[in-house]
């Protein structure tokens, strides 16, 4: 039964993966709704673009020439942030603190077609994109100094994207992020006193709530978590718990493609418009560990708040106390399940 006084007043909610707390203020969602409902823009992308330099047979900007590829196609950045051969080093200055990081990262073309997002393909396209991603997680992780990949899309100008021709980035590195730290310790943790997964016991409350629920299939979960910060963010979870997408069946790595495909669609109907986002795989770090402790999953973080052009933006007391929000979890996850 949902508790009506998490839809009233305002009250903080535990992220239990990262150990942090987020404002929730769900009076303030009340206000009459004043935002615009953008129609789809009637600019079309064209199959192929000449310019771009992600498309079938053009050149990129350091002169090599992409393949005439057919569907996915994956290469090393051509303008990485992180080096493969980066000196070793450390700074310790007083408080000055340094040290080196070397990693490998590369740009994943979801399809050669220029006009399409993951929203716009089938699920058996989307699932040659997933089998690429369990490759490269793999091949990555098998060298000695990366110790962590992340897999990750931004989707949209607004969220920084600067080519609309559909694709991902893979960034591998020898150190685990801030984010996949966090999540590390507390999955450990609760491993250790519980002896089960953190991230299964919980989607296991949340199957029995039904009250964030937008989807599932035999071995996802596509919900609001409990804990969500951006208004409409999305987690993707299998069911049972596997370490990371390296685990993944055939017919569950097909099931997870429907997964992204449900939600990106559901995402684009929500303010008619191509919904912008930044998604990422959170799994278990390369190390050579068994990371027992790890349930991998894939969240989605889109800045839309109102319409198409409200934004949500980590301002003023976001910056400098914790992030807040004003639709609660459970009024996000029922818009969207009535767009499925």
């Amino acid at each position: 039964m949902k508790n009506t006084n998490l839809q009233d007043y305002s009250h903080k909610r535990f992220n239990i993966l990262t150990g942090e707390w987020v404002l929730v203020s769900p009076h303030r969602a009340k206000r009459p709704w004043q935002g615009q409902n953008e129609e789809i823009s009637k600019e079309k992308r064209p199959t192929y673009d000449s310019t771009c330099y992600l498309c079938a047979t053009n050149t990129r900007i350091n002169g090599e020439v992409n393949p005439d590829y057919k569907d996915v196609f994956i290469f090393t950045n051509d303008f990485a942030a992180l080096q493969n051969n980066s000196p070793s080093f450390q700074v310790n200055d007083g408080l000055f603190k340094a040290q080196s990081e070397t990693g490998i990262c590369k740009v994943i073309c979801f399809s050669p077609d220029h006009s399409k997002s993951l929203a716009d393909m089938q699920v058996d396209e989307i699932t040659k994109v997933v089998h690429a991603w369990k490759k490269e997680y793999i091949s990555l992780g098998e060298n000695d100094f990366i110790n962590y990949v992340q897999i990750f899309e931004n989707k949209g100008a607004v969220m920084g994207c600067s080519n609309p021709h559909p694709h991902g980035q893979i960034w591998s590195q020898s150190t685990l992020p801030n984010e996949v730290d966090k999540k590390d310790k507390q999955q450990a943790n609760y491993f250790k006193e519980k002896k089960s997964s953190l991230l299964g016991d919980y989607l296991q409350q949340e199957l029995e709530a039904n009250e964030r629920i937008i989807f599932e299939n035999d071995d996802f979960v596509v919900l609001i978590p409990f804990w969500a910060i951006w208004p409409f963010e999305v987690m993707i979870a299998p069911k049972k718990q596997q370490r990371n997408i390296a685990e993944l069946s055939d017919s569950e790595s097909r099931n997870f493609a429907e997964a992204i495909s449900v939600i990106t669609k559901a995402y684009d109907k929500l303010f008619n418009t191509s919904f912008p986002y930044s998604s990422g795989i959170h799994q278990a770090p390369t190390n050579g560990k068994k990371n027992n402790h790890w349930h991998w999953h894939m969240s989605f973080y889109p800045p839309l708040l109102r319409s198409a052009t409200v934004k949500k933006f980590m301002v003023g007391y976001e910056m400098f106390g914790s992030p807040q929000r004003d639709i609660t979890a459970e009024i996000a996850a029922q818009r969207i399940k009535e767009l499925v």
